[in-house]
């Protein structure tokens, strides 16, 4: 058998872009590449790429130039770049880095081996094909993860065409896969020992709408359920309009289904709202925790806001200040509007300066902690189930996760026990301290 190239991969981003990574190194490992840890001894290097804010293109330029460099130093043969990077400057990028062999559109992660195998023969690869594309799905990816939760990406692009942001125009229009594929995409991962099925997608709620005629998320969420070997199901991305009555009495009724929602709500002062171009009004979105909170009354609601939007007024922002002092969520995430070229709002006039979007950002964040504080205090007695996630040797302390706690976004509960326990593993808890972020907990 010829021996295949040692191959070093970079993922950037979200945690749809990580799915699509795993794809590919599964697609590669089951072609008989070799995956190395240490990039200065791969022969190909990829890199799946971000450029959603500012931020995330500057990393990813970064990285693509800090791997470059190895073409002349290392034993690197091959470099090549997929995903939104790619999506959003196609010419630029290969002119700029003339030592990217390859490149692939965001929805031709599916083409990765003829990209490798090309870039390998010293030949130039370029394929774009259109972003409403829909790559075959390979469920036997390989995960990336930890051992005991896994990313299911239900649908792929976005028509909110909210105006600051560029998903669209990377990821194109909102399409769900078929609910088959998914169900035997979750019994593949639970075969993988993954017992905690976190659904993703730009817009979790919507599932189901271009392909069934209907909202599909609850039906979806049941068929999961009865997979055996699935623990938990937890929610992220679900717009407030798209939270129905029926996903608040499956809430209610499925035990696998975790008192959690991920509810991104990006501002509530009614101009800044319509100015975003978002459905939702802060009236309904009061109204919608309210009940939530009302039907569902240990429910953990995380969300993200950004403040220093165009137009963003003193007084917009204190409206927005007084909500998060008086509806005290869980989880809250503070981003500074990113400029983004080819958004609508790159062009709308009374462009706030990024000094005093930080101090708001600043101040929002000060609130929250004191609130996530309380928030955890209110824990303490209370017994919970914890899924550990690790073992801190130096500490002689394990880390786990509550059904509050997704992964590497929100705290931990810090453990002590006598036994030994394995990542994966199920305990019931007693919290007796709390800090801001995270809690302690004795094993019952």
């Amino acid at each position: 058998m010829e021996k295949k190239s040692l191959i070093y991969f970079e993922s950037l981003g979200c945690d749809k872009n990580l799915v699509d990574s795993e794809v590919m190194l599964g697609m590669l490992n089951q072609e008989g590449f070799i995956l190395t840890m240490n990039a200065e001894e791969a022969e190909a290097i990829i890199i799946n790429t971000c450029s959603f804010i500012h931020d995330a293109k500057e990393e990813s330029i970064n990285t693509i130039i800090e791997y470059a460099g190895l073409k002349e130093e290392g034993h690197l043969k091959a470099l090549i770049v997929v995903g939104c990077l790619t999506e959003l400057y196609k010419e630029e990028v290969m002119k700029e880095i003339p030592e990217i062999d390859a490149i692939l559109g965001a929805a031709n992660y599916d083409r990765i081996l003829e990209a490798v195998s090309e870039a390998l023969a010293g030949h130039k690869y370029i394929r774009f094909d259109s972003i409403d594309n829909n790559p075959e799905v390979f469920i036997n990816r390989t995960t990336e993860t930890t051992k005991h939760y896994g990313y299911l990406k239900i649908a792929e692009g976005c028509d909110n065409n909210c105006t600051y942001c560029i998903i669209p125009k990377l990821r194109g229009k909102f399409r769900s896969r078929k609910m088959e594929s998914l169900i035997e995409e979750v019994r593949f991962l639970v075969d993988q020992g993954k017992t905690e099925i976190i659904l993703v997608a730009q817009d979790v709620g919507k599932y189901g709408r271009d392909i069934y005629n209907k909202k599909a998320l609850p039906e979806l969420i049941q068929k999961i359920a009865e997979v055996e070997g699935v623990h938990w199901i937890r929610l992220l991305y679900v717009y407030p309009e798209d939270v129905t009555e029926e996903l608040i009495s499956l809430m209610k009724e499925e035990p696998k289904l975790l008192h959690y929602i991920d509810m991104p709500l990006q501002h509530v002062d009614d101009t800044i709202l319509k100015r975003m171009a978002r459905k939702s009004r802060q009236e309904s979105i009061r109204s919608l925790i309210l009940r939530l909170r009302d039907q569902v009354p240990d429910i953990c609601i995380r969300t993200t806001f950004i403040v220093g939007f165009p137009g963003e007024t003193e007084e917009a922002f204190q409206e927005l200040y007084r909500f998060v002092d008086e509806m005290k969520l869980d989880r809250v995430g503070v981003f500074t509007y990113s400029r983004e070229e080819g958004t609508p709002a790159y062009t709308m006039d009374h462009q706030i300066d990024a000094s005093l979007s930080m101090k708001r950002k600043d101040q929002i964040m000060l609130l929250q902690q004191n609130i996530s504080t309380e928030k955890n205090r209110s824990m303490i007695g209370r017994t919970i189930e914890v899924m550990v996630d690790g073992y801190v040797p130096d500490d002689d302390i394990y880390i786990g996760r509550s059904y509050k706690d997704t992964p590497d976004v929100d705290g931990y509960v810090f453990l002590e026990s006598d036994e030994t326990l394995l990542s994966g593993d199920y305990v019931t808890v007693k919290i007796v301290q709390a800090n801001e972020y995270d809690l302690i907990g004795e094993i019952i």
